[in-house]
């Protein structure tokens, strides 16, 4: 089967297309035939080598799919059925193989690439807004990034719970997506914190959502009302330097969060409610999930290449 394989840390290029056996699943494990893989920040880190993964490796834990075989003591699913999932390994590939335990069932009414553009970005989404922080109807909230994949579905379960939404982008083109998303305000970068503060008349936001990181991370400290929670979930910009816990006290008695996915999906009952969340509302037409670009499997190199150059919308998938 064709797979893309890193042998060496370093530039999208170093993303090669190859032939690879295809695996095999053992006990409590499916195989999944790929429909669509999900492309994630988090697969550049690994590539470039920010994060240490051993060599060679196959990038990719997000993907949708049919089950293609199932191993030994799988009993809840099927050859035949789509699922998706964020949490396998190597789904940059024709094939993947998952536990069992963290697939998800597709539901009639959610096509392919949907399912395989939610459920990272969609799991973080509503891990953030209903767990790290529980934000509560009528409070206003800035989200970094709102035309990124996980800002453009953040933006819309907040104004779902009540909230009123700032938003921070680049240009007028992701303006004009995360206004469609239902952000009440967007603002550009530059100065951002000053702009959150005049417009809640100088008291800033009880929560920053900042997934951007190094680049908005003194600002979102800035943005903060007293007592408020910035929650740091990722680093599109580069990693935040060490902070001094006294930046926190000076900023109004301030918390900060980094979350992270696995501790939010800690049993089959608390991701089967996310998902069923989720998908609920994308059947109802509450929650629109935008596939902003495709690449084929072989141009993996071009996916990351604009993913970092935050040439993206939405969610970035590739398509075997």
């Amino acid at each position: 089967m064709r797979a893309i394989v890193v042998r060496e840390a370093g530039s999208p290029s170093v993303l090669e297309p190859a032939e690879v056996d295809a695996p095999s699943p053992g006990p409590g494990q499916v195989l999944v035939t790929t429909a669509a893989t999900g492309v994630n920040f988090i697969e550049t880190y690994q590539r470039d080598g920010t994060y240490d993964v051993p060599k060679p490796f196959t990038p990719g834990a997000e993907a949708s799919g049919t089950i293609a075989a199932v191993g030994e003591g799988v009993d809840d699913l099927r050859v035949g059925q789509r699922v998706t999932t964020a949490e396998a390994h190597a789904t940059y590939a024709e094939q993947f193989v998952a536990d069992a335990a963290v697939l998800v069932p597709v539901p009639d009414g959610v096509d392919d690439q949907t399912a395989a553009a939610l459920p990272l970005q969609g799991y973080t989404a509503h891990y953030l807004m209903s767990s790290t922080v529980a934000v509560q109807r009528g409070q206003t909230v800035l989200v970094h990034a709102g035309a990124g994949g996980v800002g453009l579905l953040l933006t819309q379960l907040l104004k779902r719970a009540g909230a009123t939404v700032i938003t921070t982008v680049s240009t007028d083109d992701k303006e004009a997506l995360s206004r469609q998303a239902g952000a009440d305000h967007v603002l550009r970068y530059d100065g951002f914190a000053t702009a959150v503060r005049d417009l809640t008349d100088g008291a800033g936001v009880p929560v920053v959502f900042d997934g951007v990181g190094r680049s908005t991370f003194d600002g979102s400290l800035d943005a903060a009302a007293v007592r408020g929670t910035v929650v740091l979930f990722g680093a599109a910009s580069g990693p935040v330097p060490p902070v001094d816990p006294q930046r926190l006290n000076h900023g109004g008695s301030l918390f900060l969060t980094r979350p992270t996915m696995k501790d939010y999906l800690r049993t089959a009952e608390e991701r089967r409610h996310r998902a069923d969340d989720l998908f609920d509302a994308v059947v109802d037409g509450q929650l629109d999930v935008r596939v902003g670009q495709t690449y084929p499997l072989a141009d993996a190199a071009a996916a990351h290449t604009d993913l970092q150059a935050r040439k993206t919308t939405g969610k970035v998938l590739l398509l075997p």
